[in-house]
């Protein structure tokens, strides 16, 4: 029993070092291509979210002019005051300037930062 013992001892195998470097490889591989990939999205989605905040902005102040509140720039902190716009601090700045838009009887609304 003893011998049948040592016997299944002798056959463990294991991993060689020349197989686990070359996963270490592979794995550094993917990170190389993975991390980048996925930074990029990440970079892509903050601007996309800007360009939104930035179109809820210019939309606030195209509603609150046409309900009455009559301005030639409007401020974040006009529209919050005023109940046109709801956004954290810091989240976005600037002003939107009311212009006469040429060649039409409209107006434009374009933001500053």
């Amino acid at each position: 029993m003893l011998q049948k013992l040592k016997k299944m001892m002798k056959k463990e195998k294991g991993f060689t070092l020349v197989e686990l470097l070359a996963v270490i490889v592979i794995l550094g591989v993917i990170l190389a291509i993975a991390v980048p990939a996925i930074g990029n999205v990440i970079s892509d989605s903050e601007t996309k979210a800007d360009e939104a905040n930035i179109d809820l902005f210019i939309s606030a102040a195209r509603l609150a002019h046409v309900s009455g509140l009559v301005q030639q720039e409007y401020t974040v902190e006009d529209l919050v005051d005023a109940g046109y716009l709801d956004v954290k601090e810091g989240e976005i700045s600037g002003t939107v300037k009311v212009t006469a838009a040429t060649g039409t009887t409209g107006l434009k609304f374009d933001h500053v930062p």
